[in-house]
């Protein structure tokens, strides 16, 4: 049986004419709906509202039943890292570029909505990464990634040297620009410009992916979403590398530490409306061909 939502959040990207005005409207077709509605607190001033409930991302999770992210992919993705760790169902409306995480078309919101909050829709587990760095055995730091994590160098077309262990198991040393591990939902972003394959959402998968590797016969490799990765950086790094989780969050990574990758005990929410088809969002984002006929 489907949940109802009956408080919802409203998350967007700030100081963008065109979120505000979806915003303005999602608020108002909300509150018409009898709908307690929490504001986040970045895009509260641009509402023409009298005294809303303002409240940070943390609050939101912990309060609403559903929250609409408004704005493009990268908004998404950075609600979506917060928002995973709470029971709520997120759902986003395009304002982006491509838009493969916001599926609603910003002149649908009434339409789809209306069947959403009919219990007419669809959900979706996404899984996350979790990133940890290690430096002398020790936690430096961590963070999580819905897309992908990528170990690179601070500068522009630059190589490093660096081992990758599955499981304990040593699988290739590598010199290249880096490498990207991506999960499913990370399949159509960075990991595809670079070569990766593309992993319907359902897969328990993540792939691996070389940056300009100085070999011809390094390929992208998939394998199971619950190993354990471990990126060995050599300690021949003369410069300090990175890891970036999504392009929004920079982990600094010294030679000689490692990095490991896992399972999140999190996952994503995601609420879909009943039109939402993954292999039409392909063919729509990708410029693929319809049917013969």
């Amino acid at each position: 049986m489907h949940q109802h939502f009956d408080c919802v959040g409203l998350i967007g990207k700030p100081h963008h004419q065109g979120t505000s005005e979806t915003l303005q409207a999602l608020y108002a077709y909300l509150r018409s709906k009898g709908k307690r509605v929490l504001v986040e607190e970045r895009v509260a001033s641009e509402l023409n509202v009298q005294t809303p409930e303002v409240m940070d991302l943390v609050a939101i999770g912990e309060h609403a039943d559903l929250a609409i992210v408004v704005g493009g992919d990268g908004n998404m993705l950075g609600a979506a890292r917060v928002l995973s760790r709470f029971n709520i169902g997120v759902v986003g409306v395009n304002r982006g570029n491509l838009g493969f995480l916001t599926d609603i078309h910003p002149d649908d919101i009434t339409t789809e909505l209306d069947g959403i909050f009919a219990g007419d829709y669809a959900t979706e587990q996404r899984f996350l990464l979790e990133v940890e760095v290690f430096r002398h055995g020790q936690l430096k730091s961590s963070n999580a990634a819905v897309n992908e994590a990528v170990l690179h160098h601070g500068k522009v077309a630059h190589m490093m040297e660096f081992e990758v262990h599955i499981d304990e198991q040593f699988v290739f040393s590598q010199r290249s620009d880096g490498l990207i591990v991506a999960t499913p939902t990370g399949s159509t972003a960075y990991s595809l410009s670079g070569g990766g394959p593309i992993m319907t959402p359902n897969l328990d998968a993540l792939s691996l992916v070389p940056m300009f590797p100085h070999t011809l016969s390094s390929r992208p490799i998939v394998v199971d979403a619950n190993s354990v990765v471990r990126l060995v950086v050599s300690h021949d790094n003369s410069e300090a590398l990175q890891v970036s989780c999504d392009g929004h969050v920079v982990l600094s990574v010294l030679p000689g530490d490692e990095i490991q990758l896992r399972k999140n005990p999190y996952t994503l929410r995601l609420i879909h409306p009943k039109s939402y088809n993954y292999f039409n969002v392909l063919r729509t984002k990708l410029g693929w061909g319809s049917k013969l006929y």
